[in-house]
């Protein structure tokens, strides 16, 4: 081919897939499917001659034509005819034919390609980068290799191609596994393993998994499976390699752990290696005795047990300090990361050990869709990621032992370092260190180094007396000496004067935690008048931090100005700038705020003022967010108004964006604003942010949320707000699957919303009670209350309501044997929800019109549906209807006799999580069962038909009868 042709204009040919070819974007005809035959036979040999001959044979096989070196001849005329200007690249010599390409122009070789680079890349422990080759040479594929071509020839390339595709795909799930994505594994291999039954390296791959992501007895029933089908088809038994891994199930061999690979080659990077300490301070001063002792505690995880060590101490004695130093220098024993978090153990919400251990499973490589949704199951899972791993993991400021407990890695070779203002007496097998204050001479170092020894060197007696009167805690003694340090113009006496000054204040000093109020005296004494405002009415707000447009609304102020405020006081380091546009506060800073906020200097009124911007922020944003998801849902005009107007958004998924960011605010907010004077308006927010509940990512701590306010609406006497808490509080125990408290709820709130007048709960709740009564299989009452929310929705003008009613009670329909109505219900509720652009609805429509179509046996049509549903919710990070749909999916699968895909829609539904509790996931298990019984898989159908019923059992579901059946053998003969 020329050289001078350019790249966009150079013939390229397809294999893995149809028989094509392109010059550039065009593609090229390439004539009869025995005309392609003999292309791709020619663009198999990469450039080698083969003969008249052995291309008849491999076109024809035993029984030519009679005109068959003729018939060759016109075939290779016409293909050079079609390559036009590069018709040169089909030659022919030594009586045959050789197509001569550039490097690359079949995709095949591409691939070929890839896949070296990504065994290359493995060799070396690039496990990441080889498993993302090997994923783009299997995307190269389109379908068959060498799709409906005759001939002998193209057909043992067919089988070689799709052994070598197959054995590239088991190459990829082996890479996801050292990776630790064995949850999201599962489902691809059930599909591959029914699709090759007799293919034990994917049975192995399937038991390695589903034993890693806890389900051992799904496992076992594999091998089981795995035997029965060998020895039926084969008359063999399993390979020995399948064997083994089956006795190593049985005897819970560690190294089967998660990770246990990159643990057997530390030197090969292949995983997330997290290093989230904080940086250590450069003047870090004395504590050695400290320092060796807790040296040689984090050297022991080297040995066979978790070391864990506890540091206690009032606050601003240098916990953190001291924890920080003694972890960076021990960070060459732990090769495998460091974990960081601030528990926040002394302020008003501590962090919850869920979402911690959230936090630090993102961080070690697990996906979000991955990570379960109870704190047993995070736990389980964190403790099963480190496995084979030697990772410190730094629990700064602990509230308690209970916080902890869930967070340590338990496994030997790792550690964790602790601190907390409570001495954790009560944590098995903690070595304890109780942190004191430092003495005076390694406090006048401290305060020295900090200084400079030139302005210290002539008042050693004036520079005691500041380290005494910051009582010799370090957190003291550094902010002084990092005022006087940027004061040129002050000496070490002023400083100690100013200090004397304030000695009412030094007796406190040594008195808990107010030694930090006198200590941050200081810096705050130090502040213009508009800093220190700024100051007073940050420490106000609860949440993990604060984003600047609710800093700028509590302060009052623009974002211009607010944000030059707040970058000041970071300068100070009364502030910490946690990322681009968020700040937070030190817990201690934060109490000292409160603490001057609270004086007189700052009224009552003016607090109440900026707390009430600050939810008027919150509240407006969010119905705004909740407009963008909703339009047209007439819950906006029923909420209370706001005098702050809050963020607008361009479009919905930044509405969405901000909502989920500013998650942990929000809820902490609504438990904040849970008073008599705000109860109203934090109720509110709670409805407005109901995408939290639903996504199932901040589930857990949204049902708090509802329950605080809740009760604090009962204290108050305030039935509205009362009646629209339990609305949600009904929402969000239906959504995990606890039908009867979500009922018991749901019937309360109708009665208040009765006795005020109050059309939210009057619909929403009644229209809950509809979905338990569906979820419960009552299905004459789930009609009976729909059509009441239906009617109340239709008094309210509530459009968007009457077309979520009319999907729901399409369902109820469906299930009483009415179908008709029911799709015809359905197909009314997706087009109001069209006209009225309710996009993410539109996917609940498509569910419930699905779901019908299901009932009525017209499975095409159900899929088309719900596969459309699947779409949007997956685009709108709706995790729970997401995994309900994968749910749905598999049972219309499996109705429609495709046991395959119905497995690997229940797998991705269980990978998934969040389908509403442990009740959805009985019933999913159910389905995966049937699916597997169907596939010959009979004892890990049994397997998870065994946890199923024991789900059901405890919820006392009304499916227990039917699992149980399901257990029960079939009588033979």
């Amino acid at each position: 081919m020329g050289g001078d042709q350019g790249q966009a204009h150079q013939l390229r040919f397809t294999v893995l897939g149809p028989v094509r070819a392109w010059r550039g974007e065009e593609q090229l005809n390439t004539g009869s499917p025995q005309q392609r035959a003999l292309l791709a036979a020619l663009l198999l040999r990469d450039g080698r001659t083969a003969t008249a001959q052995e291309l008849v044979d491999g076109l024809w096989g035993e029984e030519p034509p009679e005109a068959a070196i003729a018939t060759l001849r016109t075939y290779a005329s016409r293909l050079r005819k079609t390559m036009g200007p590069d018709a040169g690249a089909l030659v022919s010599e030594s009586g045959g034919y050789a197509l001569r390409v550039h490097p690359n122009a079949l995709d095949l070789d591409h691939a070929e390609h890839l896949a070296a680079r990504a065994e290359k890349a493995r060799a070396t422990g690039e496990r990441t980068t080889a498993r993302d080759l090997i994923a783009q040479a299997l995307a190269l594929w389109d379908g068959e290799p060498l799709a409906n071509l005759p001939g002998p020839y193209v057909e043992n390339q067919r089988t070689r191609l799709l052994e070598w595709r197959l054995g590239l795909v088991e190459t990829r799930l082996d890479l996801e596994m050292e990776l630790g994505h064995h949850t999201e594994s599962i489902s691809e291999l059930t599909a591959l393993t029914a699709a090759h039954p007799l293919r034990e390296r994917l049975r192995e791959l399937l038991m390695l998994a589903l034993y890693r992501s806890g389900r051992q007895a799904e496992a076992l029933a594999v091998y089981a499976d795995t035997r029965r089908l060998l020895a039926d088809e084969l008359g063999v038994d399993p390979c020995l390699e399948l064997a083994a891994l089956q006795q190593r199930i049985l005897q819970g061999d560690a190294s089967l752990s998660a990770h246990a690979p990159e643990a057997q080659a530390k030197s090969q990077p292949t995983f997330v290696r997290p290093a989230q300490l904080p940086a250590t301070v450069a003047d870090f001063t004395g504590r050695a005795s400290f320092v060796v002792e807790l040296s040689n505690q984090l050297n022991t995880a080297e040995g066979s047990v978790m070391a864990v060590s506890a540091v206690a101490g009032i606050g601003g004695v240098g916990k953190t300090t001291l924890a920080v130093h003694v972890a960076h220098a021990a960070r060459h024993h732990f090769p495998d990361g460091q974990l960081y978090v601030d528990l926040q153990g002394a302020g008003p919400v501590i962090a919850e050990p869920g979402a911690v251990l959230g936090s630090f499973l993102r961080a070690l490589g697990t996906p979000d869709e991955s990570i379960p949704d109870t704190l047993e199951d995070r736990a389980a899972l964190y403790r099963s990621t480190l496995a084979g791993r030697r990772i410190l993991t730094l629990l700064d400021n602990a509230h308690d032992a209970a916080q902890v407990r869930p967070l340590l890695p338990g496994t030997e070779g790792c550690a964790a370092l602790i601190t907390s203002r409570s001495r954790m007496m009560d944590l098995e097998s903690a070595h304890l260190v109780d942190l004191d204050v430092m003495s005076p001479e390694e406090a006048l170092v401290l305060f020295t180094r900090i200084v400079g020894e030139d302005r210290t060197s002539g008042e050693r007696d004036a520079a005691m007396d500041v380290v005494a009167a910051c009582g010799f805690l370090p957190l003291a003694i550094r902010i002084a000496a990092s005022r006087l340090a940027a004061r040129r113009t002050w000496t070490v006496s002023v400083l100690a004067r100013k200090l004397a000054d304030q000695r009412h204040r030094l007796d406190e000093l040594q008195a808990g935690d107010l030694a930090v109020k006198a200590t941050f005296e200081l810096g705050y004494d130090q502040l213009e008048p508009p800093q220190a405002r700024a100051f007073r009415l940050l420490g106000l707000a609860d949440g993990p931090d604060i984003s600047l447009a609710a800093a700028a609304a509590i302060l009052d102020l623009d974002v211009y100005a607010a944000e030059s405020l707040l970058e000041s006081l970071v300068d100070t380091s009364l502030l910490e700038s946690a990322a681009p546009g968020r700040y937070r506060f030190h817990d201690l800073v934060r109490l000292y705020a409160r603490t001057c906020a609270e004086r007189d200097e700052l009224p009552p009124s003016e607090r109440d003022a900026a707390l009430s911007r600050l939810l008027d922020f919150y509240l407006a944003s969010a119905t705004k967010v909740f407009a963008h998801a909703r339009p047209s849902d007439r819950l906006v005009e029923h909420l209370e108004k706001t005098h702050y107007a809050g963020l607008s958004f361009p479009d919905r998924a930044s509405a969405i964006d901000w909502l989920f960011a500013e998650a942990g605010c929000v809820l902490a907010s609504i438990q904040q604003f849970a008073s008599t004077s705000t109860l109203r308006r934090a109720t509110d927010l709670l409805l407005a942010s109901k995408d939290l509940a639903e996504s199932g990512a901040n589930s857990r701590q949204y049902e708090t949320a509802a329950l605080v306010v809740c009760e604090a609406a009962q204290a108050a006497g305030d039935a509205r707000a009362e009646g629209r808490a339990r609305m949600m509080l009904t929402h969000a125990h239906r959504l995990a699957g606890s039908f009867d408290q979500a009922d018991a709820e749901a019937q309360r709130a109708i009665e208040l919303a009765n006795s005020v007048d109050d059309p939210v709960p009057a619909c929403e709740a009644v229209n809950d009670r509809g979905i338990i009564a569906f979820s419960q299989k009552r299905y004459g009452d789930s009609e009976r209350y729909f059509r009441q929310a239906l009617d109340a929705f239709r008094r309210d003008d509530n459009l968007a309501g009457v077309a979520g009613t009319l999907c729901n009670l399409s369902r109820a329909h469906a299930a009483l044997g009415r179908i008709e109505e029911a799709i015809e219900l359905a197909t009314e509720g997706v087009t109001t929800y069209s006209s009225l652009g309710l996009g993410l609805r539109v996917a609940n429509g498509r569910y419930a019109l699905g779901f019908a179509l299901f009932q009525a046996n017209r499975f095409p049509e159900a899929l088309e549906q719900l596969t459309a549903a699947l779409a949007l919710f997956r685009d709108n990070r709706q995790r729970l209807w997401e995994g309900s749909t994968h749910a749905r999916l598999a049972e219309v699968h499996l109705a429609a006799q495709r046991p395959a895909e119905a497995a690997t829609n229940a797998e991705r539904a269980l990978a998934l999580r969040f389908m509403g509790g442990e009740y959805r996931r009985g019933v999913v298990l159910t389905v995966l069962g049937k699916a597997l019984r169907e596939l010959g898989q009979l004892d890990r159908a049994r397997a998870c038909w065994t946890e199923a019923l024991s789900i059901h059992e405890r919820l006392g579901s009304g499916e227990v009868a039917e699992v149980r059946s399901l257990l029960v053998p079939v009588p033979v003969g």
